[in-house]
């Protein structure tokens, strides 16, 4: 039986980890779950799984909450030091960190220093604070297991070199569906709606994500989250674009073999091999995946012309300190900003790139550094975002970003 703490139980991977624990309940126990504001399905979690912790984001909704009868002899937390305690619950073997965007990071570093095998779902906590977590991770012998699809597949690929020399490792390849927009023209992309941007064709996810992944900055930030996992230089993480989402990662040695990991496009396979690992467990769906009816795989190389977030996440990777922090708050505050009506698609990057421009990059000694430049790059992000009004221009979004730099 493990035990889990759940980090963001309301969200499409919380749902999907529960919907495993239902399946097997003689393996796993939710003890700790924290959600953000989706209190009636929170509730409905707690009435299903019975934990002894759940934390919300705010003491007025914990309010509300505790008055829900299906939550007696739960007791409820609020907040970061919310999230921080059921990261650390003690009772927890397993922690899932699940929180989207940079607001993960302390939660996962929590769960870490407290000596908790992480099934790691939140890329953002590496894309921040990668050198912080994995030297905490390695003091105390504590295990990063990849849940998204990717790292996932990558890491099992990766098994078939344990116990022989890295240096039979040439470079690793991670996948993009290319998003709802790979072949659209670019003069096409200046019209994207956010309703267009949320149609992903092959994935079901958070609106944050989904925009990630039709800027292609989603990939980006999964070459950064691939370099701590495997520790890797950054060019030796490559990018295919694969619509039809089948071959997640691909693994290729210095001899030219290439060994690769193909899967159904379901979520269940990552979360399941993450929480049961060494074992694998016996998942009725979404079944075996039948190659005779995949019928052709076809793979390209991103345009980081048209989609230029990937590059702009391999030059902070390559810059290193706090330049990827940097990276990811202009990207939060951006898609934010897009889904708010308030940038169009197309100022996405150009947003992130201008923010990074300002940013004077330095070596991220510790927690409290990456948190400074994060809320710096937000408030640098908006506040472009608010001096071009409505819906800004390229154009706009370069001129309200003129200024002084960020030092």
């Amino acid at each position: 039986m493990k035990t889990i703490a759940l980090l963001g139980s309301t969200g499409s991977i919380g749902v999907r980890t529960l919907a495993l624990v239902a399946q097997f309940p003689e393996r796993f126990q939710a003890v700790a779950l924290a959600a953000g504001s989706n209190l009636e399905l929170l509730a409905c979690q707690v009435a299903a799984f019975h934990p002894e912790l759940v934390s919300v984001a705010t003491p007025e909704l914990a309010r509300t909450l505790a008055a829900d009868p299906r939550m007696r002899g739960t007791e409820i937390v609020w907040g970061a030091d919310g999230a921080l305690a059921v990261a650390s619950h003690g009772k927890a073997d397993v922690v899932v960190s699940a929180i989207v965007g940079a607001a993960g990071l302390r939660p996962t570093l929590a769960a870490v220093l407290a000596g908790k095998q992480v099934a790691l779902a939140n890329k953002e906590a590496l894309v921040v604070g990668g050198e912080l977590i994995t030297a905490a991770a390695r003091q105390r012998g504590v295990s990063l297991m990849p849940v998204d699809s990717e790292h996932s597949a990558l890491f099992q690929c990766l098994r078939c070199l344990d116990g022989r020399p890295r240096g039979e490792l040439r470079r690793v390849i991670i996948t993009a569906s290319g998003g709802p927009f790979f072949k659209l023209p670019a003069d096409k992309l200046r019209d994207v709606t956010v309703a267009q941007a949320l149609r992903h064709p092959t994935w079901k996810m958070g609106s944050k994500i989904t925009v990630d992944s039709a800027t292609l900055m989603n990939k980006g930030l999964e070459v950064i989250e691939a370099r701590w996992l495997f520790d890797l230089s950054p060019a030796q993480v490559d990018i295919l674009v694969h619509p039809q989402s089948i071959v997640h990662a691909l693994v290729e040695l210095v001899d030219g073999s290439i060994i690769a990991h193909l899967a159904v496009a379901d979520m269940g396979i990552p979360i399941a091999y993450a929480l049961s690992f060494p074992e694998r467990l016996g998942l009725a769906q979404p079944g075996p995946l039948s190659l005779a009816e995949c019928g052709q795989l076809s793979f390209e190389r991103p345009d980081f012309e048209r989609f230029p977030c990937p590059r702009l996440a391999y030059e902070a990777l390559k810059a290193g300190g706090t330049m990827p922090a940097c990276l990811n708050a202009a990207n939060e505050e951006s898609v934010q900003g897009f889904l708010a009506g308030a940038a169009r698609f197309v100022d996405i990057p150009v947003l992130v790139e201008k923010v990074m421009e300002r940013h004077v990059n330095r070596p991220a000694r510790a927690l409290e550094d990456l948190l400074e430049v994060d809320g710096w790059a937000r408030r640098a992000t908006r506040e472009a975002i608010e001096r071009a009004p409505a819906v800004i221009s390229t154009a706009g979004a370069r001129a309200a970003l003129a200024g002084d730099r960020h030092a």
